[in-house]
Parts: structure tokens; C-alpha cells; sequence
């Protein structure tokens, strides 16, 4: 075996990275809803998180991460 012929985590790492990527979005886009800041820390940011766009990126998130996951169960 040749130095630089394995990769960190093997051949999956693109698939690790889509899971924790599209896990974390889920999770943070819901917990935006769920939980918003108690108050605005800057002039410019907002009360609440916007619903509909973060309803759509955490679906995104959740549909990515659940292929990954997949894709890691079937292999």
C-alpha cells in the first residue's frame, strides 16, 4: 500500500460529509423555529426565524441526510 491511496473514513467521506452537512441543517433549521433567539443581538437581525425558508431547508436537509444514510446502510 502506497502512501496517499486511502482516504480519511475510505471511499465513503463524500457520503459522511452529506450526512453530517444535511444533518445539521435539519437540525438547525428546526431548532430556528422552534426556539428563536430571545432577543436580537445586532440592529439588523430578526425576531424570528423566517418559517417558510426554514421549513424548506430543513426538509432539504432532512431528504439529504437520509439518502446519505441510506447510502452508507446499503454499501
Amino acid at each position: 500500500m502506497l502512501f496517499g491511496e486511502t482516504l480519511l473514513l475510505g471511499d465513503n467521506l463524500l457520503v459522511y460529509l452529506v450526512l453530517a452537512f444535511g444533518g445539521a441543517m435539519a437540525v438547525g433549521n428546526v431548532l430556528a423555529i422552534v426556539k428563536p433567539p430571545e432577543r436580537p443581538k445586532k440592529d439588523g437581525d430578526l425576531e424570528q426565524a423566517p418559517v417558510v425558508r426554514s421549513v424548506v431547508f430543513a426538509v432539504i436537509g432532512f431528504l439529504a441526510a437520509l439518502w446519505a444514510l441510506a447510502s452508507l446502510l446499503s454499501s
